[in-house]
């Protein structure tokens, strides 16, 4: 069996990798010493993550997760661009997602289809692309996979998000499985409420309020915070963790009532 292990200052591909959670995961990790690609739909905001990160706007990657020719093109330029700086991708971390809160009677299927497209077919599409990496070279990778307790739990609204989140953390135990013999390594963290774009644009402040009442710590959690537990999941540290689904979440699915 290969050596399960991530190298030292190894490259990160990052979906989503332009603003929320992926960008502060790519702070964070570069300030650990990791390379950071970042993958995202538009160039301008590459570019924009780039400058602020302080590295070359060519480690922005243009990718339309839920394209598989996309996700095809970004690893050839994934791979073209870590050997020019002399380093191997190690870790991959699926950040890329949409969200849509819309009671499932009024949900239509392009709709549906659309969250499950980008949530759940892109963190495979992806997933696929960076173990197929891996194989052929006979090395060692992690994945981490942004999924929600949305995809834990029947929250009103959540239809379409929900069941792609579903499916992503099965998704992820599966790979695992599949994979781990193999010293490739697939986990996910499943956040509560946090304070992303995402959530700006789709949270009323009614559901806002709803979320604070539901959390034990009665706050929403931020980026860093989910960043620092992904942060540990691509480390040797959790070098023996492998399809496991870990909230991050206040505390909100082990909740019973909260008073």
């Amino acid at each position: 069996m290969r050596q399960q292990t991530t190298q030292k200052k190894g490259a990160v591909a990052i979906t989503g990798g332009a603003s929320g959670i992926g960008f502060s995961t790519a702070q964070l990790l570069m300030a650990r010493g990791w390379q950071p690609w970042l993958l995202d739909l538009k160039r301008e905001a590459l570019d924009a993550a780039c400058e602020k990160l302080g590295i070359d706007a060519s480690r922005g990657i243009v990718c339309n997760v839920a394209d598989e020719a996309s996700v095809e093109q970004a690893f050839t330029a994934l791979t073209a661009g870590n050997r020019e700086h002399e380093v191997g991708l190690v870790a991959v971390v699926n950040s890329a997602g949409i969200g849509m809160d819309k009671l499932s009677i009024d949900t239509s299927v392009e709709e549906f289809r659309r969250i499950v497209d980008v949530n759940l077919v892109g963190s495979f599409a992806v997933g696929r692309a960076a173990a197929r990496y891996w194989l052929d070279r006979e090395s060692a990778g992690s994945i981490v996979n942004i999924s929600s307790v949305s995809g834990m739990c029947g929250n009103r609204g959540r239809s379409a998000y929900g069941a792609s989140k579903g499916g992503v953390n099965l998704l992820t135990m599966v790979m695992a499985n599949e994979l781990g013999q193999s010293g490739i390594r697939v986990n996910a963290i499943a956040p509560g409420p946090v304070d992303t774009p995402l959530t700006q644009a789709v949270h009323t402040e009614n559901v806002r309020n709803q979320w604070h009442s539901r959390v034990p710590m009665r706050r929403y959690g931020t980026t860093d915070e989910i960043a620092s537990a992904v942060a540990f999941l691509v480390s040797d540290e959790a070098s023996y963790v492998n399809g496991q689904v870990l909230a991050v979440d206040g505390g909100f699915i082990t909740a019973g009532l909260v008073v």
